[in-house]
């Protein structure tokens, strides 16, 4: 959620002009109108009961509106990438090229023989030592054993997505319309799918703030320097572009975010820099030294990428 002390940079949506708090608005037949109601104030029972949250998203061809959950890994199927990146020209001609390699004659050089055939008789000797000693112990599977438990119990994302797409919707009508129609989807795996479809009204989607995410603004504002960077309005871009490029299969995404790259290196100095105290300090310091024009490039890579797997529907 934003810092309520932090001033909104000038590339930061206007705030449109309210009537006066004791004059109802009125429309032109000067009859009072409804206005929408205020984000907080929804009652949010049926998200939490069904463990499932409406999401606003900003791209650069417009807003829309989805939904996320976040479950076990174990308990989710991917979606499927396969129609996606067929159609993809880059990817089709490199699968060709991959194809074409596949009927050519593999040759085995001595020396790669060679090592699979040591790596082979070293498996064998393991095998053949546990067996004379009698060890049966398999502690280094039962490592392995417990890694991927670990790891299928991460909660991962899931948004509304088909196909390698993620769905998103110009208005919550458009959303409640097509969860009600019946249609193919990824997030029908959930088991309480059937119940949000039962229950779910065009006045439920009202994401909450820190489920509204601005990555149409991103760009613009790392380009306008270290001065004007917005730290909210970036770490939450960074948060669900990582969510998005995890459920739509995106690694190139994955990797610009991963530990340790530059992208990553600016969204942990920026939280730094929100912190009080030495580390606000030298959260700050670090980002005088992170180039603003490499920033922004790579965010426009990021954006583009997810905008190329958006399926808008009206």
């Amino acid at each position: 959620m934003r810092n309520p002390t932090h001033t909104e940079v000038s590339v930061a949506r206007q705030s449109p002009q309210r009537p006066d708090a004791d004059e109802p608005e009125l429309d032109a037949t000067d009859g009072p109108v409804e206005t929408a109601p205020e984000r907080g104030t929804i009652d949010r029972s049926l998200w939490d009961e069904v463990r499932i949250d409406p999401v606003e998203i900003a791209l650069p061809a417009g807003t829309g509106f989805t939904l996320r959950a976040y479950r076990p890994a174990r308990e989710l199927t991917p979606t499927d990438v396969a129609e996606r990146d067929s159609d993809d020209p880059f990817l089709a001609r490199r699968q060709v090229v991959e194809t074409e390699d596949e009927d050519e004659e593999v040759v085995i050089l001595d020396e790669e023989f060679a090592a699979l055939t040591a790596e082979e008789d070293e498996d064998a000797e393991k095998a053949a030592r546990r067996e004379r000693t009698g060890d049966t112990d398999d502690s280094t599977d039962d490592e392995d054993d417990d890694e991927q438990d670990e790891a299928g119990d991460e909660e991962v994302p899931l948004f509304l997505t088909h196909k390698g797409r993620l769905l998103l919707f110009k208005s919550p009508e458009a959303l409640v319309s097509f969860v009600r129609s019946g249609a193919p989807h990824d997030m029908s795996q959930l088991d309480s799918w059937n119940e949000l479809s039962e229950r779910v009204e065009p006045a439920d989607v009202v994401p909450l703030d820190e489920d509204t995410y601005e990555l149409d603004l991103v760009v613009e504002n790392l380009r306008g320097g270290h001065d004007t960077w917005d730290p909210a309005l970036l770490i939450e871009a960074g948060e669900v572009a990582r969510d998005v490029a995890y459920a739509l299969r995106l690694p190139a995404v994955l990797d610009m975010l991963s530990a340790g790259s530059s992208l990553d290196d600016l969204d942990e100095a920026l939280r730094a820099s929100v912190n009080g105290g030495v580390g606000g300090f030298f959260g700050r310091r670090r980002l005088k030294k992170i180039g603003a024009q490499t920033a922004s490039l790579g965010w426009r890579t990021i954006v583009g990428k997810i905008s190329a797997v958006v399926d808008w529907r009206d």
